[in-house]
């Protein structure tokens, strides 16, 4: 009798594990894991996201609305398919895959208080959702040749002229750029220091920047430093800023300056944005055969490799000038008047720049 009974019990799922945790956890759905998942990836002590932007939006634009009232429990491949079906029709296959991605971290992140593992264990198949194989070749890449980089230069003037010699001739992120107070360029302003950027939707200065290796020094050369100099001469704090002394948010930016001047060359597409200038100064300085290292350490990119791990380019600052001087800018410089030159900074104000950077 007793046999029979635990039998029925559990052929019925009563006993199961996971009629526990809907019954004795308590159900969650996929909106409000998200929303701890948020707060919880920001304020953990391994590793946290300093900027979330990106995740949220992804989530109030897509995921939210398609799935975030299915209960955690019920969010699986054949549920996610039809999202990733409506996905597919607007954003790219990378897109779409790093968003599936975003997804199953969020059911991932409920877990068993005992055990710290999972609660929902999924098995994520690409071929069930048919995901999109992402094809690096066909991902939008559009960078800038030298001649629209001369074009964009030559048309225009003043914070609109520095913005695009800047970015050009650096590589920097347009975030990093926007962010830029006069006290960053040493060394007659062939050194600029990277320590900060502009939030990505709310016109203010935040501290941190997109990865570690992007706390970073980039060195320019003679010409471009010249240029950066005059157009430096006379200001104090931020040298791109709102009537209202606010810095710039670069998606506005783009609408007003950039995007009208592509589409008026012919040359406007989808991800030709500012981004654009930073595939061309990568692209320039593997052209002229930079030193891998010193371009990874100018463009802020993360070290993959042991060898990439042991280069210290952040303490070979001549080594870095004698490069920037060699492979130059790809691009003409304006003319601008010249602010009078600046002794070189001492190591003992080169050493609290560094720190200060950190």
């Amino acid at each position: 009798m007793l046999r029979k009974a635990r039998e029925i019990v559990e052929k019925s799922g009563a006993n199961s594990e996971e009629r526990f945790n809907r019954v004795v956890l308590g159900e969650s759905t996929f909106r409000h894991q998200a929303k701890t998942y948020l707060h919880w990836v920001q304020t953990r002590d391994r590793e946290p996201i300093k900027d979330a932007s990106s995740i949220q939006a992804a989530l109030n634009k897509w995921i939210l609305p398609e799935i975030g009232d299915l209960p955690l429990a019920d969010v699986h491949n054949i549920t996610v398919k039809p999202l990733v079906d409506n996905m597919k029709k607007s954003l790219s296959a990378r897109t779409v895959n790093k968003y599936v991605e975003y997804i199953g971290q969020i059911v991932a992140s409920l877990k068993d208080g005992r055990t710290g593992e999972p609660i929902h264990r999924r098995k994520w198949d690409r071929s069930v959702m048919d995901l999109p194989i992402v094809n690096p070749k066909q991902q939008r890449r559009p960078a800038l040749r030298p001649g629209a980089v001369n074009i964009l230069v030559s048309g225009s003037t003043g914070d609109e002229q520095a913005l695009y010699v800047l970015l050009a001739a650096t590589g920097m992120r347009i975030s990093e750029a926007l962010a830029l107070e006069a006290e960053h360029f040493v060394n007659n302003g062939q050194t600029i220091v990277v320590s900060q950027q502009v939030d990505r939707d709310t016109p203010r200065i935040v501290r941190y920047l997109k990865t570690d290796a992007g706390t970073r020094e980039i060195e320019v050369s003679t010409e471009v430093a010249e240029f950066l100099r005059g157009f430096i001469t006379g200001k104090s704090g931020l040298l791109f800023e709102t009537r209202n002394n606010t810095p710039y948010l670069h998606n506005n930016l783009e609408q007003r300056w950039l995007t009208p001047r592509l589409r008026a060359m012919g040359i406007d597409e989808k991800g030709m944005g500012f981004h654009a200038f930073r595939r061309f100064r990568k692209t320039w300085l593997r052209g002229e055969r930079c030193q891998e290292d010193i371009s990874n350490f100018w463009m802020g990119h993360q070290p993959e490799t042991m060898s990439e791990l042991y280069s210290r380019m952040e303490f070979e600052l001549d080594r870095r000038l004698d490069e920037a001087e060699r492979v130059r800018a790809g691009f003409t410089i304006p003319s601008i008047e010249v602010a009078p030159s600046a002794p070189r900074i001492s190591e003992e104000v080169e050493l609290e720049l560094a720190l200060q950077a950190q």
